[in-house]
């Protein structure tokens, strides 16, 4: 069966249960995020638990998940489980809006690849829908919550298409967080912006930093030197 599992130079992701499948753009998102010095990290809407999962690689930080889909978390327990972490990763199996009535925690650094597909047509498959789009989890909860659990000098990201990445900053204006670096991911070089990895913190900066990542060359099949030494520590093939 295709697409059963994805290999990582560290860890296994199995994704069969899971709508959404290991993508470049995760990848890119999980590798570019500072995580080294934090002591606790919680991934918003895991999946099959990829971004805390690469989180947890490269940082000694307690690593917490958030997942409302049965099939993913199941998935993603599987994947912490078999993994060199297990003993740093918990997932929550529930909405967020379920955990933030509950959470007293404070966390250095908060992810999440939310559903971002605001104005899109949804498609015939269900899972895919609470994948994709905002319907099941809203970005005011995302904004609401880091606002109350993200410490002082703590960084929220997000991973989100150019048109709703601009609706999510204007949006966390109003919870006194604000935009202090924007990457953007492009297909190749010359290609197109189909990502914004953002940064978020409570100090507010005058001019938010951007910088730009071309997946692929010109060519469209060669990898660039930049997303080579992004991934190097993660992909198997470099």
């Amino acid at each position: 069966m295709a697409n059963t599992y994805f290999q990582f130079k560290q860890f296994r992701i199995n994704q069969h249960q899971c709508a959404m499948k290991v993508c470049t753009d995760s990848c890119v998102f999980g590798a570019y995020v500072e995580v080294k010095q934090a002591k606790r990290v919680l991934d918003i809407g895991t999946g099959t638990g990829l971004l805390a999962l690469m989180a947890a690689q490269r940082s000694g930080a307690v690593v917490e998940a958030v997942e409302i889909n049965p099939e993913a978390q199941v998935q993603a327990a599987q994947n912490f489980t078999e993994s060199p972490w297990a003993d740093r990763l918990k997932l929550y199996p529930m909405p967020l809006q379920e955990f933030a009535k509950t959470s007293t925690q404070q966390y250095d650094v908060i992810l999440s690849n939310p559903p971002f597909f605001l104005a899109s047509l949804k498609s015939d498959d269900a899972a895919k829908n609470t994948a994709k789009h905002t319907g099941d989890l809203l970005f005011e909860d995302i904004l609401k919550f880091a606002q109350k659990h993200l410490t002082e000098h703590g960084k929220l990201y997000l991973l989100l298409p150019p048109t709703e990445a601009s609706h999510f900053a204007a949006l966390a204006k109003a919870h006194a967080l604000y935009l202090t670096e924007t990457l953007e991911v492009y297909t190749r070089t010359g290609g197109k912006c189909i990502r914004h990895v953002q940064t978020y913190t409570f100090a507010s900066a005058e001019k938010a930093v951007t910088n730009r990542l071309d997946i692929r060359e010109e060519d469209g099949k060669t990898y660039t030197t930049d997303f080579t030494a992004l991934l190097r520590d993660y992909y198997l093939i470099f």
